[in-house]
């Protein structure tokens, strides 16, 4: 596999705009774009063979889809593989790309469908995610580190599809909706599953601080 630093290679030097392009500016261009219709655009360029466009979509979200591979995975290096792999699947998928959902949903979904498929070939158990990939607040009672390192082994102990949804609405912020959107499993398993792995860290951070 190449190291992902070789897909941002992609991008390209652009044209620098004329002196009348300057002026032609209007209010919108004052307003803060919607995340969503840029990534949309980038997908539209990229539709059309422009690799910068795709250099801007990895800039834009490798950080995110490598730290959600890693937390389902709990390995660095199968994480790299997925996160590569994604963006070539966003790549020759983007000719017939619909954006019937949010792009960041779209995107997640492949990340979740080749982490799956990478676990199915790996057939091992998960290893701890890195250590700033998963911040708790000191509340529950336990230090810094220890506390980090006990909400690391629940969630990797979680089952598979526990994990995920727990991961994707704990870190990610995403919606019982978007989720399901993401997964392909219906919302109300969406929420099943949330229930039940919320309970079960909190049943692992409560054990722990009695201990």
């Amino acid at each position: 596999m190449l190291p992902l630093s070789n897909l941002t290679t992609l991008v390209e030097r652009r044209p620098s705009a004329g002196p009348a392009d300057a002026f032609q500016f209007s209010f919108e261009m004052f307003m803060p774009p919607d995340q969503d219709d840029v990534d949309q655009q980038l997908m539209r360029r990229v539709a059309q063979g422009d690799r910068a466009a795709l250099g801007d979509l990895v800039r834009r979200h490798q950080e995110r889809v490598l730290a959600l591979a890693t937390r389902f995975l709990g390995d660095a290096i199968l994480a790299e593989d997925v996160c590569q792999e994604t963006f070539l699947r966003v790549m020759r998928s983007a000719a017939a790309y619909q954006p019937t959902a949010r792009f960041t949903t779209w995107l997640y979904r492949i990340v979740a469908n080749l982490s799956w498929d990478q676990r199915r070939r790996a057939r091992r158990a998960p290893r701890p995610a890195p250590t700033d990939a998963m911040d708790e607040p000191a509340s529950v009672g336990l230090e810094g580190a220890e506390l980090r390192e006990t909400v690391r082994q629940a969630v990797a102990a979680l089952p598979e599809r526990q994990r995920l949804a727990l991961v994707l609405h704990r870190y990610h912020g995403m919606s019982h909706a978007d989720i399901a959107a993401a997964t392909g499993w219906s919302q109300s398993a969406v929420e099943s599953c949330l229930v039940r792995a919320y309970a079960t860290l909190r049943g692992s951070l409560t054990s722990t601080e009695r201990t």
